[in-house]
């Protein structure tokens, strides 16, 4: 069993692998469900932590329902991302009638590779 911490700091991430947290998923903005995380708090995390750090792909809180701007937002935060050299990212998409975006994501998934991927609650909603 993997023990995932959601966290919003460094100061978080520290503290979850010192209480036994096998990874780390940072977000900013967890009041709003997690949105993506500055690129300077994700650097301070990956050198503060030994643990995988997972990063929170969504630029926006509410809704899994992206505009064509924000989705390009979320592959450019991809590739930054892949840059800053976290492990795995995590996002979910919706289209209007409530079903996962398959094509959009297909898309994501491919420019994460190498990096691991995981679908965000989107279709909890």
């Amino acid at each position: 069993m993997i023990l995932e911490v959601c966290i919003e700091s460094a100061e978080s991430a520290t503290n979850a692998e010192s209480g036994g947290a096998n990874r780390v998923e940072l977000c900013d903005n967890l009041m709003e469900g997690g949105t993506t995380p500055s690129s300077g708090m994700v650097a301070l995390t990956l050198e503060r932590v030994s643990i995988p750090v997972m990063m929170m792909i969504r630029p926006r809180g509410g809704d899994f329902l992206y505009t064509d701007l924000e989705y390009e937002i979320m592959l450019r935060d991809i590739k930054e991302a892949k840059r800053l050299g976290v492990h795995g990212v995590v996002f979910g998409l919706l289209t209007p009638d409530g079903r996962v975006d398959k094509e959009r994501t297909a898309r994501l998934v491919e420019d994460s590779r190498p990096l691991s991927v995981t679908f965000h609650r989107a279709f909890d909603m």
